[in-house]
C-alpha cells in the first residue's frame, strides 16, 4: 500500500482527525480577524529623495558640483535600481529608487549610512548645506482624507486651517495612525511692515529691526539660585507669542541726557498677526459651487488594518463636530481606502462562497447529499487553512490575494472530489466490506495520480512567483496562495476526507448489486442497480455515436472539425478586436485625477484660474460626486502617485484636481469610460491656457510611470533635450497615443542684480 493509503488508514480511525479539523477551522477564523485588509498588495517599493541645497548657485553649478557627484556616491549602494537627479537654481533633488522587494528599513539604513559616511564628497568651503533625506514607501500613501469646507462666506481657508490643525492632534492619538498633515490654507504669521519715514526719524535701520527680532525671540537657561532652602532655575528671555509682544520690543534708544527714550518696534513698524500671503489654494467643489477648503490626510503604520484606522479616524471626526469643529464647517470624507478595501474583500469573499456552494451543489446532484457534505467540509477547511497560511506568509486581505483563492477554487475541490468519488465507487463495488477496510484501498488507488496532479499544478503556478519588477510582487499572492491551497487540499483529502467518509457514508443504504449486462462490471452505486439515471441516459445519448467502432469514425471527424473551427473563431475575435487582449482588466474605481502643468513662471493665481475652469467642466459630469482642487501643492497621493513622485508637485505653476465619483452601484458607466469622456475637454482647456492638462487614472495593476516610456541618453544635456523633442513629435503623430508628456523642465525668466 502506498503512502496515501497508509495516511488514510491511520487518520480514518484516529481521534486526532476531528481535532486537526477543528484547529484548521479556528486558524482560518483567526486569520480572517487579524489579517489586515488593504486596498492593494503591500509591496516594498522604497524611494527616497535627497535634497541638497546650494544657495545662490546656478543650475549648471548645481548639476556639476552637487548633483552629478551625488549620483555617483549614492549609486554605490546595493539593491538600487535607479539614481537620477533634478537640478534647480540653488537646489539638487537626487532620487534613489530601490529594487522592488528591498525592505523599507534596510533601504533607509543603507541610504543614511552612504550619505553620512561619504560627507567628504563635498568641500566644506563650497557653501553646500547638509543633505536632507526624505524616504518614501507604500505606507506613506494616505488611506483616508477629510476635507474641511464651509459655505459661510465669513470663513476663510485660514479659519478652516486653524480647525484642521486642532483636529490633527486628536487624529494622531488614534492607534495605528502614522502621519497626519493638512493641505491648504495660508500659514499663521506675524508680519512686521517697516515704515521708512519713521525709521529715518529715529535713525533705525532694517538690520536693527531684524537683530531685535532675533534677540527677542530666544530663551536660554542662565543657571540657578539657591535661597531659603530652595533652588530656583533662572531663564533669560522669552519667545514671542503675539503681535503685542513684538510691538513692545526695544529696537533702539534715542535722545541725550534725561531725554533718552526707548524706541519700540511699534514706533517704526506696523505689526499684524494673521494669515500669510497664500502660497497654495485648496477648494472643494460640487454641484452647488466651489468653496474654500483644507484637507487632512492620514496614513497608517505598517502592518495595521487600514479599515480599522480609517473607521476610527472618521468616527473621531464625527465626535468632534459641535465642539472642536464648529457649526458651519463641513467635513467630507474624500478618500477612504479602508472602506474600499473592505467592500472589495466582502465582494470577493461572496464570490468565493458562491463558487464553493456551486461546486458542492454539483457534487450533490452527481453523487449524493452525504458526499456533497464531505466535499463542502473539506473545501471549507482547505480555505480556512489557506487563509491562515497566507497570513503567516505575510500577505494581507486584498483583491489580488482573494482572487487567488477564487482562481484556484476549481482546483482545490478536485482532491476531495476524487477521493470521495472513489470511496463511493468502492463502497458500491464491495458492499459487504466495512468502510474502514475499503477507505485505505480506495484512497491508495487514486493517491498517486492525485499527488502527481497536485504537484504538477503547483509546478505550473510557482514560476509566476519569481517574476521581477513591480508585476512580480504585486501578483505573487496568486501563485503562492494557490500553491499553498493546493498542498493543503491534498492534505485535507488524505486526512479529513477519509474520516468523514467513514462516518457519513456508512449510513448510506445499500441494495443488492448486479453486474452490468453488457460489461459484466458491478454498478457504481445503489441507484444504478435500479436502472440508468437521467445523467447516464444523457451521456449515453451524446457519446454513443462517437464510440461506435464502424459509424463513429465519421462522427469523430466532424467533432474534430467543429473544435478546430471554434478555436479559429476564438482567435479571430482577438484579431478583429471584438475581444481585447490586455494584461489586466480596468478596475471600476471611485476616483480619478486631473493633473495640470502650466509654464514655468506662471503665478499661482493663474494656475488657480485654470483649475477653476477645469473644475467647472468636471462638475458637468453627472457621475461626479465632488472634487477637490489643489493649486501650488500636491493632492493626497495614491500608490500611483508614489511611484510617479506626485508628492513633489509643489510649485505655483502646478495644480491637481482630485475627482470623486458616486458609488459604482449608482452609475451605469465605469470610471474608465467617464475618464475617457472628459479627456478631450480637459486637454483642450489646458492647451488653451498654454499648459498641459492630463486625466490620470489609478491603474488596475501595479503603478508605472506610463504605459510607454522612452528614455533618452547622451553625453550632452542639450543634445538629450533636442532628441527628446524629436521623440515627442514622433509619439504625438502616432495614432491612439494620448496624454504625451516629458520630464524636461522649461527654463523660466529671471532677473539677476549685479552690485
Amino acid at each position: 500500500m502506498g503512502v496515501s493509503g497508509r495516511i488514510a488508514r491511520f487518520f480514518a480511525s484516529s481521534q486526532m482527525t476531528p481535532l486537526l479539523a477543528l484547529v484548521a477551522l479556528l486558524m482560518g477564523i483567526f486569520a480572517t480577524l487579524v489579517t489586515p485588509r488593504e486596498e492593494e498588495p503591500q509591496i516594498d517599493v522604497t524611494m527616497a529623495d535627497v535634497f541638497i541645497a546650494f544657495p545662490g548657485a546656478s543650475v549648471q553649478d548645481v548639476e556639476n558640483l552637487v548633483a552629478t557627484p551625488a549620483e555617483q556616491v549614492l549609486s554605490r549602494m546595493s539593491g538600487v535600481e535607479h539614481v537620477y537627479s533634478v537640478s534647480r537654481p540653488g537646489m539638487a533633488v537626487v532620487t534613489v529608487q530601490f529594487e522592488v522587494g528591498v525592505k523599507y528599513n534596510d533601504a533607509v539604513v543603507r541610504l543614511y549610512d552612504t550619505v553620512h559616511s561619504n560627507r567628504d564628497w563635498l568641500s566644506p568651503d563650497l557653501g553646500v548645506l547638509e543633505p536632507v533625506v526624505k524616504p518614501r514607501g507604500i505606507d506613506d500613501v494616505p488611506i483616508v482624507s477629510l476635507t474641511f469646507w464651509s459655505t459661510d462666506p465669513e470663513r476663510s481657508a485660514f479659519d478652516l486651517q486653524e480647525v484642521a490643525r486642532a483636529a490633527e492632534v486628536d487624529f494622531k492619538r488614534i492607534k495605528g495612525t502614522r502621519d497626519v498633515s493638512t493641505l491648504g490654507g495660508p500659514d499663521h504669521v506675524l508680519r512686521v511692515s517697516m515704515d521708512s519715514e519713521r525709521m529715518n526719524a529715529f535713525s533705525v535701520t532694517p538690520q536693527d529691526i531684524a537683530a531685535t527680532l532675533r534677540a527677542g525671540n530666544a530663551r536660554q537657561s542662565s543657571g540657578s539660585l539657591v535661597a531659603e532652602n530652595r533652588q530656583v532655575l533662572v531663564e533669560t528671555g522669552s519667545y514671542l507669542e503675539s503681535a503685542a509682544d513684538v510691538r513692545q520690543l526695544v529696537v533702539a534708544v534715542r535722545g541725550t541726557g534725561s531725554e533718552r527714550k526707548p524706541v519700540f518696534i511699534g514706533d517704526v513698524a506696523r505689526v499684524e498677526e494673521g494669515p500669510d500671503q497664500p502660497r497654495q489654494y485648496v477648494w472643494f467643489g460640487n454641484r452647488d459651487g466651489e468653496f474654500p477648503a483644507v484637507t487632512v490626510q492620514v496614513s497608517k503604520k505598517p502592518g495595521v488594518n487600514a479599515a480599522d484606522v480609517a473607521s476610527a479616524v472618521i468616527a473621531r471626526a464625527e465626535s468632534l463636530k459641535g465642539t472642536l469643529i464648529p457649526a458651519g464647517v463641513e467635513v467630507t470624507t474624500t478618500r477612504n481606502y479602508g472602506q474600499t478595501a473592505t467592500d472589495k474583500a466582502q465582494k470577493l469573499i461572496g464570490k468565493l462562497v458562491f463558487a464553493t456552494a456551486f461546486v458542492v451543489l454539483l457534487v450533490f446532484f452527481a453523487l449524493g447529499k452525504r458526499e456533497a457534505l464531505i466535499v463542502g467540509v473539506a473545501v471549507s477547511l482547505t480555505l480556512a487553512a489557506t487563509l491562515f497560511a497566507s497570513w503567516a506568509w505575510g500577505f494581507t486581505l486584498n483583491r489580488v490575494s482573494l482572487f487567488a483563492l477564487i482562481f484556484s477554487i476549481g482546483i482545490l475541490v478536485d482532491d476531495a472530489i476524487v477521493v470521495v468519488e472513489n470511496i463511493h465507487r468502492w463502497q458500491a463495488l464491495q458492499p459487504g466490506k466495512p468502510l474502514l477496510e475499503i477507505i485505505p484501498l480506495a484512497v491508495d488507488e487514486v493517491g498517486g495520480p492525485t499527488i502527481l496532479a497536485t504537484f504538477t499544478v503547483i509546478a505550473a503556478l510557482m514560476p509566476m512567483a519569481f517574476v521581477t519588477g513591480l508585476m512580480g510582487p504585486y501578483m505573487s499572492p496568486i501563485p503562492i496562495n494557490s500553491s499553498l491551497g493546493m498542498f493543503i487540499s491534498l492534505a485535507v483529502a488524505f486526512v479529513v476526507t477519509p474520516w468523514l467518509a467513514a462516518r457519513l457514508l456508512a449510513k448510506t443504504p445499500q441494495t443488492a448489486q448486479t453486474a452490468h449486462p453488457a460489461t459484466g462490471a458491478a454498478p457504481h452505486s445503489a441507484s444504478e442497480s435500479r436502472g440508468p439515471s437521467r445523467l447516464e441516459r444523457l451521456f449515453r445519448h451524446l457519446l454513443t455515436p462517437f464510440l461506435d467502432a464502424r459509424k463513429g469514425r465519421v462522427a469523430r471527424r466532424w467533432l474534430l472539425l467543429v473544435i478546430m473551427l471554434l478555436i479559429a473563431g476564438s482567435l479571430f475575435l482577438a484579431a478583429v478586436q471584438l475581444v481585447v487582449l490586455k494584461m489586466l482588466p480596468f478596475d471600476n474605481k471611485s476616483e480619478f485625477q486631473v493633473v495640470l502643468d502650466m509654464p514655468v513662471g506662471t503665478p499661482l493665481e493663474e494656475t488657480a484660474r485654470v483649475l477653476h475652469e477645469l473644475g467647472a467642466e468636471i462638475a458637468k459630469v453627472p457621475e461626479v460626486s465632488n472634487y477637490q482642487a489643489y493649486a501650488g501643492t500636491a493632492s493626497p497621493i495614491n500608490f500611483n502617485g508614489l511611484v510617479r513622485q506626485y508628492y513633489l508637485r509643489a510649485a505655483p505653476e502646478l495644480g491637481d484636481l482630485q475627482v470623486n465619483l458616486v458609488d459604482h452601484q449608482q452609475r451605469a458607466r465605469k470610471s474608465h469610460e467617464i475618464a475617457i469622456s472628459v479627456r478631450d475637454a480637459i486637454e483642450a482647456i489646458g492647451k488653451r491656457a498654454g499648459g498641459n492638462a492630463k486625466v490620470v487614472e489609478v491603474p488596475p495593476g501595479p503603478p508605472v510611470l506610463s504605459p510607454i516610456v522612452a528614455e533618452v541618453y547622451g553625453p550632452d544635456y542639450r543634445g538629450q533635450r533636442a532628441v527628446a523633442r524629436e521623440v515627442r513629435k514622433v509619439l504625438e503623430a502616432t495614432p491612439d497615443l494620448v496624454a504625451i508628456d516629458d520630464s524636461v523642465n522649461a527654463g523660466g525668466q529671471r532677473s539677476v542684480l549685479h552690485v
